[in-house]
């Protein structure tokens, strides 16, 4: 009986089969794609397998009633009946299914089998390795950025992309902070884009392309951390910490101030976190969590104390300033925590203009302590 060996592929990953399917098509006597540009096609070669490629235009036989009523197209059908036909002839072929087969075209190739009496095996790929899809990804932005593609696409540079960067980031924050799945998947996708979009930006410019970026990354992360991919030992997340600020200052031996590398254009709540961090990392920090919490207080008192603007204003700096280290002491991220607070702040007042009868504007103060309290108590708990 005549064999016909049906192999899955991943379209994204050209020439990577499991062992099991390239086992199929070493011992198939002919393998059959159905376009010339298949991808898996230099690897076929490489092996010096016989391979045919199926016509891009073929006459097929009439399509009976049935198969009219079954919803078969003459094309598929056409293509079905050709492989079928190449499989009896040779005893044994596999096709290996590419980016051109439909689902339709498959259900129709089995039919034409199991109605020529031809033998059917389907070999599948398995469980696919994580990141197909960012191969995916890249391929979709070159086809974007590439003539013919998208006009504003291949417009772009990297400064003009820079403001999407910034702002996808900030979007991701609140999807963070607003706790929907949903919304952070989507976010940390529109973030994966401009990284994605730039490296093409620079692979058209002749720079670097996605593949430096990435092995650059893996690189870093290896290198810096022995305690996994080494021989090095790490007790604690502190460890890690101390281990990674020496092996990065080893790396980048120029960098010797204490805050060299430390983006001042960032938001103020980081840019203080990040430079506390670093003076604490060379042992300017509080003992105890304890005096990070009095010298809050102090400048609170130093801020009511204070006897003109310019000193209030300069009190208030000092104040966040202690805020900030007081989270930092906690392990808290000021940043993520203030934009939490105004989460609930934005909501409550919104939920008390719902509640309100009169316009927000029109209430006392009696008023709005009530309504902010009622807004308050509907807050799941």
């Amino acid at each position: 009986m005549a064999r016909l060996v049906l192999i899955d592929t991943v379209d994204a990953l050209p020439g990577l089969l499991p062992l099991h399917a390239w086992s199929a098509l070493m011992s198939s006597d002919l393998v059959l794609v159905g376009r010339d540009d298949h991808p898996f096609l230099p690897a076929l070669q490489l092996e010096e397998l016989r391979v045919e490629v199926l016509p891009t235009e073929l006459e097929g036989r009439a399509l009976t009633r049935a198969d009219l009523l079954s919803g078969l197209a003459p094309a598929d059908k056409a293509r079905a009946d050709l492989v079928v036909d190449r499989a009896r002839a040779e005893g044994q072929a596999a096709y290996l299914f590419g980016p051109s087969d439909a689902e339709a075209f498959t259900r129709v190739l089995g039919m034409e089998a199991a109605r020529a009496g031809v033998e059917v095996e389907v070999v599948y790929f398995g469980v696919a390795p994580q990141g197909t899809a960012l191969l995916e990804l890249v391929e979709v932005q070159r086809r974007l950025r590439a003539p013919g593609g998208c006009p504003w696409d291949a417009e772009q540079t990297a400064a003009s992309l820079a403001r999407y960067a910034v702002e996808e980031v900030y979007e991701l924050l609140e999807a963070i902070a607003s706790g929907d799945v949903d919304a952070l998947r989507e976010e940390l996708g529109d973030v994966l884009l401009q990284v994605v979009f730039q490296a093409q930006v620079a692979a058209d410019a002749g720079r670097f392309g996605i593949d430096e970026v990435a092995r650059g990354l893996v690189d870093k992360l290896v290198r810096r951390h022995p305690h996994v991919f080494g021989d090095a030992t790490a007790a604690d997340a502190d460890s890690v910490m101390a281990s990674w600020d020496a092996l990065k200052r080893a790396e980048k031996p120029e960098r010797t101030g204490v805050f060299d590398g430390v983006p001042p254009a960032q938001p103020a709540l980081q840019y203080v976190e990040q430079l506390q961090s670093r003076a604490a990392r060379r042992g300017f920090d509080w003992d105890a969590d304890r005096e990070a919490a009095d010298r809050v207080r102090l400048e609170l008192e130093e801020f009511l104390a204070a006897g003109d603007d310019d000193a209030r204003a300069h009190e208030v700096g000092d104040l966040l300033m202690s805020v900030v280290g007081l989270a930092r002491r906690h392990g808290i991220d000021p940043e993520l925590s203030l934009r939490g607070a105004a989460q609930r702040f934005r909501t409550r007042v919104e939920r008390m203009a719902a509640l309100a009868e009169v316009p927000l504007e029109d209430l006392d103060r009696a008023a709005w302590l009530t309504l902010w309290d009622r807004a308050k108590a509907d807050e799941p708990a």
